[in-house]
């Protein structure tokens, strides 16, 4: 397994640091692309340097995508074509689909969430279209997975590590 975070100025720290965390504690290799080259600032003004730019990368060589909350991260992620068209390619390949905090409404923004059930951070349940919201930590709709935000970001990791390395490992 081999896990893209596209990281975006604004990004929730809590969200992000953890997942990451856990996700590389489970031996799971997890590669943060940048929308831009540098370091970025999350929304607390923390500083990530990502491990590459996001135009290096080949969606091919990723089983799983990642999308951290936090605003304007979340917004900022959703306006940008290139990880747009990384979520549709992945999707249609039948690849996992994971966002948190506000990052779901960038998987409804891309058109996959259609007929599909989902969570985001409750006081934005709007920006999820044409999908059924569920007011659940974190969701699990076939290979789309959806939490809430930073209290539900240790959850969320741990339900990722549960599916793609089994319950053993979660543990």
């Amino acid at each position: 397994m081999k896990i893209i975070v596209p990281l975006a100025e604004g990004f929730e720290e809590i969200e992000f640091s953890t997942i990451v965390d856990i996700l590389r504690r489970a031996e799971i290799e997890v590669i943060v692309a940048g929308l831009k080259k540098g370091l970025i600032q999350g929304a607390r003004k923390v500083k990530v340097m990502p491990d590459t730019f996001i135009d290096r990368i080949n969606s091919d060589d990723f089983d799983v995508i990642v999308l951290p909350g936090g605003y304007p991260g979340f917004e900022n992620l959703g306006k940008d074509k290139r990880v747009l068209n990384l979520i549709q390619k992945m999707d249609r390949e039948g690849k996992y689909i994971t966002a948190i905090c506000g990052a779901p409404s960038v998987l409804s923004r891309a058109g996959i969430l259609k007929g599909k059930k989902a969570t985001i951070y409750p006081g934005i349940k709007d920006k999820l279209q044409d999908s059924q919201y569920i007011d659940e930590r974190v969701i699990v709709d076939g290979k789309i997975v959806t939490s809430q935000g930073p209290g539900t970001a240790m959850e969320f990791a741990l339900k990722l590590v549960e599916i793609l390395a089994g319950e053993d490992k979660m543990k």
